[in-house]
């Protein structure tokens, strides 16, 4: 009997810090850390067909290009890893991670496709394998073969500069979307080189965000992250990012944070904090006040690397991720709260 093959992957909700850092060898590097959500992922199941070329893999939806490269390229991993056959064969994708907004919804595919390959094989493969197949596969990749484990990342390298521990602090964040939630072309932006105070102060951020993690500092991780969000607005230019940042101040957040690669965003409170309910209950409401539309509000634990929505925050409608080519897909339209 042929096995049937099965991968899932989940998404993320933007960076909490993006820039150049120093990798172990004092080389700059492009690195980032992610805000990790649970709920919307890609779904994965793959059925070799023996006897057919390895390259030969058919995806349904079709279009999907980057995850049927990365499944060539796990055909072949996994076939020298097993001893087993290398062949093509039928990949099956199904998500509900928004398209455009800076998710990872690419990333998520990707990662899906390769664990669905690994496991027709009978295996499982670490994280840093999937990393490479990914990097491979979409040329920069996000850090979601780590499952919501805080990394330093070098997405386009597909290797880890610095393992910041087994969990971020805890956190509720008020989801966004903003510039009316349009996809953002990052390859359109203007990308000036990074000088030796952007590294020293990307270094310095970096520092602050080991001490966060170490110490399970929500206000510290919340300085890190709106530190990293304004730098980002060098090339995002986000028209209503101020306003964010004043209104995350006035109810009593600990900062805020955006997708670099995308128009999500997040505003950020302690989950400790006394009235939180009534702090959160007002951010909502000065979101609308100021025309920015909500998303989803959810929060994060240190015992565990999911999360969980709040009761009044509803999930991203199913279905908001058409079944389109990568390069075709309309962007997801977020319901407001």
């Amino acid at each position: 009997m042929i096995r049937t093959g099965t991968g899932h992957a989940t998404c993320h909700h933007g960076e909490i810090l993006q820039g150049v850092f120093l990798d172990s060898d004092g080389r700059r590097c492009a690195g980032l850390v992610t805000l990790p959500m649970a709920g919307p992922g890609s779904r994965a199941e793959f059925v070799r067909r023996p006897g057919t070329p390895p390259g030969a893999i058919t995806a349904v939806p079709a279009g999907r290009t980057k995850a049927v490269r990365a499944a060539a390229l796990a055909v072949a991993h996994c076939a020298r890893r097993s001893a087993g056959p290398a062949c093509g064969g039928e990949l099956r994708l199904a998500g509900d991670v928004p398209v455009g907004l800076g998710m990872g919804s690419s990333t998520s595919d990707v990662i899906a496709a390769v664990r669905a390959v690994a496991d027709s094989y009978g295996l499982r493969l670490a994280p840093e394998s999937v990393a490479r197949l990914a990097v491979r596969a979409e040329l920069a990749c996000d850090p979601l073969m780590w499952d919501g484990r805080p990394v330093l990342f070098a997405q386009r390298e597909g290797r880890v500069l610095e393992a910041l521990g087994p969990a971020l602090p805890p956190l509720v964040v008020v989801g966004c979307a903003l510039g009316g939630g349009a996809p953002v072309d990052t390859l359109a932006l203007p990308g000036p080189e990074p000088d030796e105070d952007d590294v020293r102060a990307f270094e310095r951020l970096r520092t602050l965000l080991r001490r966060a993690v170490a110490t399970a500092d929500a206000r510290l991780l919340g300085e890190v992250a709106t530190a990293s969000a304004r730098r980002g607005q060098r090339r995002l230019r986000h028209p209503e990012f101020e306003e964010l940042i004043t209104l995350s101040r006035r109810v009593g957040a600990v900062g805020v944070q955006i997708a670099h690669s995308g128009a999500v965003a997040g505003v950020l409170f302690d989950p400790a904090a006394p009235g939180l309910r009534r702090r959160v209950r007002g951010c909502l409401r000065a979101l609308d006040a100021h025309g920015i539309p909500a998303t989803r509000t959810f929060t994060t634990f240190t015992t565990t690397t999911t999360s969980k929505e709040l009761p009044h925050g509803p999930a991203h409608r199913r279905g908001d991720r058409p079944a389109g080519p990568d390069t075709a897909r309309r962007p997801a339209r977020l319901p407001a709260l």
